[in-house]
């Protein structure tokens, strides 16, 4: 499965907001320094989907607000 997400970093209220089915916003408490902010990402994407945090990777977007993530199914 593939998710645009739309990030927003230094959020006093973390959580994800779904539009779509593929598109959703996410409220994170770390800033986007050092990649922290993907990290929370992946954390939080990998309790809500169920998933391990190795099924999970951003393929574009690295350093933008906006990103293209990758969810694979549980092994």
């Amino acid at each position: 499965m593939k998710l645009t997400v739309k990030v927003k970093p230094n959020n006093k209220k973390p959580g994800l907001e779904f539009i779509s089915e593929t598109e959703c916003i996410a409220r994170l408490k770390s800033p986007p320094i050092d990649g922290k902010a993907n990290e929370e990402l992946i954390e939080v994407l990998s309790d809500h989907f169920r998933v391990p945090k190795k099924n999970i990777s951003i393929l574009s977007g690295a350093s933008s607000k906006s990103k293209l993530v990758s969810i694979l199914p549980k092994d």
